[in-house]
């Protein structure tokens, strides 16, 4: 019987669906699972396509509970598109082995995605962005949409056209103590980028003060001589505070600081 051997093709596709579709199907119980069995179609089709029990099969095992980041977790996508391959030339490669590689992976793969990409990346963008914005120059905007795409497009195809290369080799990479080290580095990295942000962007100054005669007490310099930027790392607490203790959204927290904002100018305090 002769090697089944994926076409680019396929490999292109069965990419370009996990990059576009990896979100599109959510729910409590499988989370991105029916978005990467999606992504699947087309490599179990050219694999498996005049056998409907093995279709079956290789739907079932790619339809169970997957969750991660999805860009750098395009890789468990090449990986396991090299292990259905293998499969299907005969290897000893059981559904609990390739099942076993995914779930084993996503933690690993979402702590560093999570780390470099909303943590790392994204606020790195958004503040070259903003500093283009000033002034309502359109390359503020322009530059983080085709930057940002950019990156994410390229990157994720490399990652999964390198893990369907390296196979399981790839998965010592990810889970070995050199990744829990490098996942640590970005999210440290991330703190410093959101700080560096926050004081750099962000100016929010008190109006408060007392005069009388020669006497004129400004809080806000009071404050700009003891701790510059006071106030502004007050509030990035504050939001801090009510995102990870109170588990409030995004939404809802952006709705608390606009209350704030607006009973803060009612009293003159802002």
């Amino acid at each position: 019987m002769a090697e089944k051997k994926l076409s680019k093709r396929t490999l292109i596709r069965s990419w370009k669906d996990w990059m576009m579709y990896n979100l599109s199907s959510m729910s409590y119980e499988r989370l991105e699972s029916f978005g990467f069995c999606h992504s699947m179609l087309p490599v179990i089709e050219e694999l498996y396509g005049g056998d409907e029990k093995e279709v079956k099969e290789a739907l079932a095992r790619q339809s169970t509970f997957y969750n991660t980041e999805p860009q750098l977790g395009a890789i468990v996508n090449g990986i396991v598109v090299g292990l259905e391959e293998k499969r299907a030339n005969g290897e000893a490669i059981d559904e609990e082995v390739i099942n076993g590689i995914k779930v084993g992976m996503m933690g690993p793969v979402a702590g560093i995605g999570d780390s470099m990409i909303p943590g790392m990346l994204i606020p790195i963008l958004l503040s070259i962005g903003m500093g283009l914005a000033q002034g309502g120059n359109i390359l503020g905007p322009v530059f983080y949409i085709v930057v940002y795409n950019l990156l994410i497009i390229t990157g994720s195809y490399f990652l999964f056209m390198k893990g369907y290369k390296l196979g399981t080799d790839a998965v010592n990479l990810l889970i070995d103590e050199r990744a829990e080290k490098m996942k640590e580095a970005f999210a440290i990295l991330g703190v410093f980028v959101t700080g560096g942000i926050a004081a750099s962007y962000m100016n929010v100054v008190t109006k408060l003060g007392y005069k009388n005669g020669s006497v004129d007490i400004n809080v806000q310099s009071i404050l700009d001589g003891i701790f510059p930027k006071l106030i502004p790392l007050l509030i990035v607490l504050f939001t801090y505070y009510l995102m990870t203790k109170k588990k409030l959204s995004a939404v809802k927290v952006m709705l608390v600081l606009l209350i704030i904002a607006i009973v803060g100018v009612l009293l003159g305090i802002f």
